[in-house]
C-alpha cells in the first residue's frame, strides 16, 4: 500500500477495537506498518487479519502498557518486525464511571494506570530510541499522538478519575512538546468525539451516536478522527506539536488551554479582607470556561 505514511511504522495502544481499530486501518491504508496492541489478543488478532488480508503490514503485540518492563518488549517488537519505528498512538482506555463521592481508590488507580501510566510507558521506551537516533546524527522525524477527551479539558460529572487522567495527558502533551523537539520528535493530543466502546456503553451516548440507516454521513464513525492521526503522523504533520486538536465528525479544532489574565495588581501587599474587590474585578473581566460535561 502507498499513502502519506508509506515507510512509517506505527506503534497503536489499544487497537483491538474502537478508535484504536479505526486509526490501525487508516494508516495501513495509507502505508504504515502497524503493530497492533491490545490486552485482547483475539481481537488485535482480527484487526491485524483484516489488514494483512487487504495487503498492508500489521502484526499483534499483546503487551501491558502499563508496565514499564513489558512496554519495553513491546517497542522492541516492533523494531523486530519492521526495523524501525517511527510513530507512537497512546489511545487506550478505561474507565470506572462514579460519583467522586463514591470513588474508590481502586477506581481511580485502574483509570490513572490505563491512561496517564500507559501514555508514559511506551512513549518513554520509544523516546530513549529516538534520542539514542538523534545523538548518533540520524535523521528522526518521529511522533507521540495522545488521547485526551472534553472529559479532561472541561471536567464531566461522575468521571473525577477519567478526567483528572485526561488533563494529565494534556498537560503531558506540553512538555513532551517542549522537551523533545530537539530530538526530531513532536508530539500532540488528540481531542475525539466519535463512537467507540466506551461510548456504546451508555444508553444516551450510543443512541445518540448510532451509525445512520440511510446512508448519510456519520458523523460519529471513528475514522473521521483517524484521518486526523494519520496526517499528523505523517511527513506533512512534522511542524505541528504542542497542540491539543479536537476531531468530531467533519469538524477539526484547536482546543485553546489555560491562559493567565491580565489581573489585579496593586503593587503592594493584599490584607485578607481585601481580596473579596480583587476577586469581585476579576470575575467580572473573565471569559468563563466551559460548563463540565452533564452540569
Amino acid at each position: 500500500m502507498s499513502g502519506i505514511l508509506e515507510d512509517r511504522v506505527a506503534f497503536i495502544t489499544g487497537a483491538g477495537g474502537g478508535l484504536g481499530a479505526a486509526h490501525a486501518r487508516v494508516m495501513a491504508a495509507e502505508g504504515a506498518a502497524i503493530v497492533v496492541n491490545d490486552i485482547n489478543r483475539e481481537a488485535a488478532q482480527a484487526v491485524v487479519d483484516e489488514i494483512n488480508a487487504g495487503g498492508g503490514r500489521a502484526v499483534v503485540n499483546s503487551s501491558d502498557i502499563t508496565d514499564y518492563d513489558d512496554s519495553l518488549n513491546a517497542v522492541k517488537q516492533a523494531l523486530e518486525a519492521f526495523g524501525d519505528l517511527h510513530i507512537v498512538v497512546n489511545n487506550a482506555g478505561n474507565n470506572r464511571d462514579r460519583m467522586f463521592a463514591s470513588m474508590t481508590e481502586e477506581d481511580w488507580d485502574a483509570v490513572i494506570a490505563v491512561h496517564l501510566k500507559g501514555h508514559f510507558c511506551i512513549s518513554s521506551h520509544a523516546v530513549h530510541y529516538w534520542r539514542g537516533q538523534s545523538k548518533e546524527g540520524k535523521a528522526v522525524d518521529a511522533r507521540i499522538i495522545n488521547t485526551t477527551s472534553n472529559a479532561g479539558l472541561q471536567g464531566a460529572i461522575g468521571q473525577s478519575n477519567y478526567a483528572a487522567a485526561k488533563a494529565g495527558i494534556a498537560a503531558l502533551t506540553l512538555n513532551q512538546a517542549a522537551e523533545l523537539g530537539r530530538y526530531g520528535i513532536t508530539a500532540n493530543s488528540i481531542c475525539p468525539v466519535a463512537r467507540t466502546g466506551m461510548t456504546s456503553a451508555v444508553p444516551e451516548m450510543a443512541e445518540r451516536m448510532k451509525k445512520p440507516d440511510d446512508g448519510s454521513f456519520d458523523h460519529y464513525a471513528p475514522e473521521n478522527v483517524s484521518s486526523v492521526i494519520a496526517w499528523l503522523a505523517s511527513p506533512a504533520g512534522g511542524g505541528i506539536t504542542g497542540r491539543i486538536i479536537e476531531a468530531e465528525g467533519g469538524r477539526i479544532c484547536i482546543c485553546d488551554g489555560w491562559r493567565t489574565t491580565e489581573g489585579v495588581d496593586r503593587g503592594d501587599h493584599w490584607a485578607p479582607a481585601e481580596i473579596g474587590a480583587a476577586m469581585k474585578e476579576l470575575l467580572a473581566a473573565e471569559t468563563p470556561a466551559q460548563k463540565v460535561w452533564g452540569s
